[in-house]
């Protein structure tokens, strides 16, 4: 491809800019980022709170985020934050062990069983899986995979068959029943229902699998964590300050036109032509969000085949509050809170974040899903109150609420359309109206996966 071509890139996270530095690797300068919001960073938002940055979106990373060590290689910054540890209670706040043989006597054969079945989990993967933790989707439900690995920093290109991996069409319950290994859940499930992204009786066992890799897990579960002090958004503030092509903030996009190989971009009542798009903004919002937020389907020219496809997205609700304590009532740790990440429990507190341990004049950040496909969606000021009175319950009530958050989450889709293709359906549309579609919904809603899909896409067709 012409080297010198006009490329914009819708969105300023952690796709687009990675998009954006890619491209620059490759020889394409002639780009430009356009981001809607005042700020870099997507879902990774680290606002400041005396004098220190706290997360209300991405908070952590494992020595496997390939794709944010380039970033941090690119910028000559590193991972420098905080350690990170946690603990866990019930619902009725009392601290517990869960994975503590001697506090656990009479769980003991529950607690040798789950640990065969991680073992034989990750010999399945190996085995029976092979090609599962492939970024992106694209092959899946046809049997195979193609893509680049992730074994290491190499990323080399790997393809083949596989019939077994349609079986991670299923949802990750149904999958873990099939393979003998229902126990595992109660370790996935810590970093995976608790950060937002749904249950295991809906979400497809790709997501869950793809982020959390077995590499990846263990990480999670030795706390084997990466942090920044200056917070996740740090990390793409400076992509930001690198690039060549800094985003363009506040620019809200109006229209977009594509046709006689050009397209054109109506910003800030500006058009602007250029030959090809990369859209790493959401392609498609069910539903009218509060704020105003709306899908590339609603002010592109989409065609039919990208209405078709793009309108079977959901995404989940989830909420984050920082909240203030008084010193004598700040945690001393974060929480884990495992009886409420069933669906039973939509909208109580699933997990909250003591990000700065030597001090107690932070906020402390709260986490909830108040969604599933199944059941009735509850209303955000139902599910806040309801966190509430559960850090109430867990002995660390609230005096206040310095931030909010409900934002644009995790968009995927369940395993009816998964299975019947949605993903190769989508990766062979790629680049068919001078347009290539990148983001959350291509790979997975963490900061790591969507840079990476960003770094492939790039290979791939330019």
């Amino acid at each position: 491809m012409d080297k010198n071509i006009r490329i914009c890139i819708v969105g300023g996270g952690p796709a687009g800019l990675s998009a954006g530095m890619y491209l620059e690797k490759k020889g394409y300068e002639n780009y430009t980022i356009l981001e809607r919001l005042d700020r870099v960073g997507g879902k990774c938002w680290s606002p400041h709170y005396n004098g220190r940055r706290y997360e209300m979106g991405a908070i952590m990373g494992v020595p496997s985020y390939y794709a944010v060590h380039d970033v941090e290689e690119f910028c000559g910054i590193t991972h420098d934050g905080p350690k990170l540890n946690r603990n866990y209670k019930n619902a009725r706040g009392d601290v517990i062990e869960p994975f503590e043989p001697k506090k656990n006597i009479l769980k003991i054969p529950r607690l040798l069983k789950m640990k065969k079945q991680v073992k034989r989990l990750g010999e399945l993967l190996e085995t029976k899986y092979k090609g599962y933790d492939l970024n992106g989707h694209r092959g899946v439900s046809e049997g195979r995979y193609e893509g680049f690995s992730q074994q290491n920093a190499k990323r080399e290109p790997v393809s083949g068959v596989n019939p077994h991996l349609k079986d991670l069409a299923l949802p990750f319950s149904e999958f873990c029943k099939l393979n003998g290994v229902e126990l595992i859940q109660d370790i996935w499930i810590g970093p995976f229902t608790s950060f937002g992204y749904g249950y295991f009786d809906e979400i497809p066992a790709a997501y869950v699998l793809k982020y959390l890799d077995f590499q990846t897990c263990m990480n999670f579960v030795k706390i084997n964590l990466w942090t920044w002090k200056e917070g996740t958004q740090f990390i793409w503030e400076s992509l930001n300050d690198h690039l060549k092509h800094p985003a363009r903030l506040n620019s809200h996009i109006e229209k977009v036109e594509r046709k006689d190989g050009k397209v054109y971009v109506t910003v800030n009542g500006e058009v602007e032509e250029y030959d090809k798009i990369i859209v790493t903004a959401p392609l498609y919002i069910p539903n009218k969000r509060a704020d105003g937020q709306v899908g590339m389907v609603d002010y592109f020219d989409a065609r039919e085949d990208e209405k078709t496809l793009f309108s079977k997205i959901d995404y989940e609700r989830y909420d984050v509050l920082a909240v203030e304590t008084k010193p004598e009532d700040h945690p001393e740790i974060s929480y884990y809170v495992f009886d409420n990440m069933v669906p039973e429990k939509l909208g109580r507190l699933m997990v909250y974040y003591r990000r700065w341990k030597d001090t107690k004049d932070q906020v402390i950040t709260t986490y909830a899903l108040r969604k599933h496909k199944d059941k009735a969606e509850i209303d955000y000021d139902v599910c806040k109150k309801m966190v509430l009175d559960d850090l109430k319950t867990m002995h660390n009530p609230a005096t206040n609420v310095v931030n909010e958050w409900s934002v644009y989450y995790f968009p995927h889709v369940f395993s009816k359309d998964y299975a019947d293709g949605w993903y190769e359906k989508v990766e062979a549309m790629q680049g068919k109206y001078d347009t290539y579609y990148a983001g959350e919904v291509m790979s997975f809603g963490d900061m790591d996966e969507t840079a990476e899909y960003s770094r492939e896409l790039v290979e791939r067709f330019f």
